[in-house]
């Protein structure tokens, strides 16, 4: 396919990008987000419920990623191992980190001419290694580790993306896909855990319920940054509301949403991309939302249906990005869920 996603204008962005780079770059950066936050949630998970008495720690992961039907179809019981299992070695699960990080790499490789040597290196050497993991791998004693180092590949390669990717179109791409990715994350974490770590025998403020929360805000490596902001108080709403609300820590909902809107209007004015429009006007609607809210306002009105409408206008903003800029509404790499 040799359609452009446009004609970049002036005299020294005079390049086009081909709309199939701009689709597999979006996918590629929305795969490695994804991958990390598993990481991060598996790792918290098993620190947490090792330490603790938890009901549906482990069955709250199979939750954020909504693959309760396929999960129970082959398994009874969200445990350590089902879920460790299902989450990274198995390859029948389309959202298993195996299966991910491979139409991660297949994506990377029609981006050859696009990402430096270094990029493409690092890909290939991780796909490899997780290519060779097994169920010793995943064992209680060694998922700490593991997690650790899948997380430490998924930094690097963020280092090494911003290090060496050229800005032009395919870095603000690379950006609108990553950000999705983060702030759907951020709204499935919080929308599960909110509820069901609300505390029912232990009251609010308890040791159980301190380190309940200090699980999920580790989970989305907020933990340090949430105790420099409020290093006094820990409770469930200041919690969300961090996690949702906060301008200044990098996974919050509204910092992530700016990242995509920034990313969206460089494409559209330094690079003539009038096609973005319909995306612009959904993350209008979407930013003047959580603007106009505080989050004892939106848990009044409903954390949950908030959070499931959030997560519809951000498929309905990647679905805009694909309707303007690339023609085929599947691909071979497209994920399960958005």
């Amino acid at each position: 396919m040799s359609q452009t996603v446009d004609a970049i204008q002036g005299p020294i962005r005079n390049q086009v990008l081909l709309s199939r780079y701009a689709e597999s770059i979006v996918w590629l950066a929305r795969y490695m987000e994804r991958i990390e936050n598993l990481a991060r949630v598996l790792d918290v998970t098993e620190s947490f419920t090792r330490t603790s008495q938890v009901e549906n720690g482990w069955r709250s992961i199979v939750q954020i990623n909504a693959d309760e039907e396929r999960y129970y179809s082959t398994r009874n019981e969200a445990d350590v191992h089902g879920v460790a299992e299902f989450y990274v070695l198995d390859n029948e699960n389309p959202n298993s980190i195996s299966s991910i990080i491979a139409v991660a790499r297949e994506n990377a490789r029609a981006l050859r001419p696009l990402i430096s040597t270094e990029m493409w290196t690092h890909i290939n050497m991780f796909h490899n290694w997780v290519r060779q993991l097994t169920s010793r791998d995943i064992r209680p004693s060694q998922l700490s580790a593991l997690c650790s180092r899948l997380k430490q590949e998924c930094q690097t390669h963020n280092g090494i993306t911003e290090g060496t990717f050229y800005r032009d179109q395919g870095y603000h791409f690379y950006n609108i896909g990553k950000y999705l990715e983060r702030g759907d994350q951020t709204t499935r974490l919080v929308d599960i855990k909110y509820h069901t770590l609300l505390p029912r025998d232990a009251g609010i403020g308890s040791q159980v319920d301190i380190s309940q929360w200090s699980a999920v805000l580790r989970a989305a490596a907020a933990y340090h940054a949430y105790r420099r902001v409020m290093p006094r108080s820990l409770t469930p709403t200041q919690v969300a509301g961090f996690l949702l609300l906060n301008n200044a820590f990098p996974r919050s909902l509204v910092l992530t949403l700016r990242q995509v809107f920034w990313a969206l209007t460089q494409l559209r004015t330094d690079y003539g991309l009038r096609r973005a429009g319909a995306a612009l006007e959904h993350m209008d609607e979407l930013r003047a939302a959580l603007g106009d809210q505080t989050i004892e306002q939106i848990i009044v009105r409903g954390l949950h249906e908030f959070l499931d409408w959030v997560q519809l206008q951000l498929q309905s903003i990647q679905n805009d990005v694909a309707e303007a800029f690339w023609t085929l509404p599947v691909t071979p790499a497209e994920p399960a869920r958005c």
